[in-house]
């Protein structure tokens, strides 16, 4: 018996570590707004990203896109021709949060008629 129980307690802390990584990954104000934006389009260039986000600095973004970047979330497609374009788009890894988005947008959605009626 003590050694089931040793074992879930294991198991509950091994995935408190991984929404932990998760929540590291993620974290910020902007990048879950960032990622939603990419989302909705497939691909998005720094300034419609910047339109898409009330309050958000063309400073702050950058410095998100980086971390998204560097968390292999987001990668940055340049075009070959003129002029030259730079758009941002999710990985493979990053594709993965799609259902993820999704679900938050369709809780927000509820949770504001619950609380605005």
């Amino acid at each position: 018996m003590g050694c089931k129980i040793a074992e879930f307690q294991q198991e509950q802390k091994k995935r408190m570590r991984s929404v932990q990584d998760a929540m590291d990954a993620l974290n910020g104000k902007w990048k879950i707004a960032i990622i939603s934006s990419i989302c909705c389009y497939g691909k998005r260039r720094f300034s419609d990203i910047l339109n898409d986000i009330d309050g958000i600095s063309n400073r702050m973004l950058s410095k998100e896109l980086r971390e998204l970047e560097i968390n292999q979330i987001v990668k940055r497609a340049i075009s070959d021709i003129h002029p030259i374009t730079v758009q941002y788009e999710l990985t493979e890894h990053g594709d993965t949060l799609q259902t993820i988005i999704s679900n938050l947008s369709d809780w927000g959605i509820a949770h504001r008629k619950k609380i605005v009626g």
